[in-house]
Order: C-alpha cells, then sequence, then structure tokens
C-alpha cells in the first residue's frame, strides 16, 4: 500500500498542492493534517502509522512532515526503517528508499548523509524564520507599530465576543478568581488577566 501523508501548520494555508502531488505519484490512500509543527501532536499522522504494515510506502513532499527538528526527524526515519516501510520525499528524489534494496549498505549511506543535511536544513529554516520574526517585531515595537494580536474580547466586542467579555467583567467585579473564570467561560488566563488589568485602569483615571 502506498500512503501518502500532507500536512500544513495553519487551518489557513492550502494543502491542494501536496496532495495534487501525492494524487499523481500513485498513492493509494492520502492522509491530509492541518497541525502545527510547533506542538507536533499529530493525531491524522499517528492514526496512520498505525495502519503500516511490512512492505508499504510512505511517501511526502519534504522531510518538515516528519518533525521540527533533526532529532525527530531522524527518530521517524529510524522507526519507519525500522518497520521496514520505505520512504519517498517527492522534493528529494535521492530520498527513495526503493531505489537501494539491491545495493547493500548504499541505501544507509545515502540515507545517513542526506537525512544529515536536509533535517539540519529544516532546523535552521526553522530558527531562522524564528529570528527573523522576533527582530521584526522588536524593530516594530522601537518604530511604535508594532500592536501585537488583535484583541478578541474588549469593550467593543460584538455578538459572542462581547458576551463573554461582559460575563468575564461581571465575574471580575464579583471578585471570582480567574482560574474559577477559566473554568466557567474557557477563554485563557491570560486573556482574563488583560480584561482584569484594564479594568484596573479604568478604575484609576
Amino acid at each position: 500500500m502506498i500512503f501518502g501523508y500532507a500536512r500544513v501548520s495553519s487551518k489557513d494555508q492550502n494543502l491542494a498542492r501536496q496532495i495534487k502531488e501525492l494524487e499523481e505519484f500513485g498513492c493509494e490512500r492520502i492522509y491530509q493534517e492541518k497541525q502545527s509543527g510547533k506542538s507536533f501532536d499529530r493525531p491524522v499522522y499517528k492514526e496512520m502509522r498505525s495502519k503500516m504494515r511490512f512492505g508499504d510506502v510512505l511517501v511526502v513532499h519534504d522531510l518538515s512532515r516528519f518533525g521540527r527538528n533533526k532529532e525527530e526527524i531522524r527518530n521517524e526515519w529510524e522507526a519507519l526503517s525500522k518497520e521496514e516501510i520505505d520512504i519517498v520525499v517527492l522534493n528529494m528524489p535521492i530520498l527513495d528508499t526503493r531505489r537501494y534494496k539491491d545495493l547493500e549498505g548504499v541505501g544507509q549511506l545515502v540515507s545517513d548523509l542526506v537525512l544529515t543535511l536536509l533535517s539540519w536544513m529544516v532546523e535552521e529554516e526553522r530558527q531562522r524564520i524564528k529570528t527573523a520574526q522576533r527582530e521584526g517585531i522588536e524593530i516594530a515595537k522601537k518604530q511604535g507599530k508594532y500592536k501585537g494580536g488583535k484583541k478578541r474580547y474588549h469593550v467593543g466586542a460584538k455578538g459572542k465576543d462581547k458576551v463573554i467579555y461582559d460575563r468575564v467583567v461581571y465575574l471580575l467585579e464579583q471578585g471570582v478568581s480567574v482560574m474559577d473564570i477559566y473554568r466557567e467561560v474557557g477563554i485563557s488566563r491570560n486573556t482574563i488577566y488583560s480584561i482584569k488589568k484594564s479594568q484596573d485602569l479604568n478604575k484609576n483615571t
């Protein structure tokens, strides 16, 4: 069985390109997931892995589908190899373990060399993006342009967000603890603290 796995790290991103590649390759079953690589808790991937058996083939677009860093990528590659599941990485044709079945030792050598290089590149790229984001935020802060994420729960909110905001304000005024408000309303404690802080500021002005 040829399995295909497609993943993007944001719900706003589109899986269509990856799925098209997997279909064109001839994947018989394609699993798709929109899950952040930050937490890497991937229920769809885990479900797919539970169904894979000796002799199956796993096809992915690139190495980052396997993990957030070189350790995770290598660990997953080795786990698949031990189960004798072949791996095909579409954007790096040399990483196709089916090619080396009759060449003793060559497949392992190629995999080790290329995997070490590319998994390092994946991690470096991730770190580069994080660094660029931090630097961009710092520059924006210095220029007075950084406003942070858009607040959902505030005085001018509408609909459900306004109902939740009003409820949080009411509970705070009643002296209910942040933890109890969190349990009742379901929004993050940081958000509740932020609302509390804005309420305290308003009282002092």
